[in-house]
């Protein structure tokens, strides 16, 4: 089992609609730790942790986002694992 992280800011509409709720959903369910948190500039930004292919399942899932949401792009950096987390949870700027 290979472990990833990755660092991801999320353009469009994505505040205001649930993001933040529903991609902790998702990356509980998937198994994945790390955070997630409004930005000033109205983008979302995460950092996701945990097995390779749930960390890409969560990647592809903040390219759709909610039901309410628009994105119009995801940044992704791909950064060393940590194993820094111990769950997922929603940060404040």
């Amino acid at each position: 089992m290979n472990n990833s992280r990755a660092h991801v800011v999320i353009h469009g509409r994505v505040q205001g609609v649930f993001f933040r709720a529903y991609t902790a959903d998702e990356a509980n369910a998937l198994g994945v730790k790390g955070w997630v948190r409004n930005l000033p500039n109205g983008n979302v930004e995460a950092v996701f942790e945990g097995e390779e292919k749930a960390v890409q399942n969560m990647i592809a899932w903040c390219r759709q986002g909610p039901p309410r949401a628009h994105v119009t792009r995801v940044d992704v950096d791909q950064e060393p694992y940590w194993g820094e987390f111990h769950g997922f949870k929603i940060e404040y700027y």
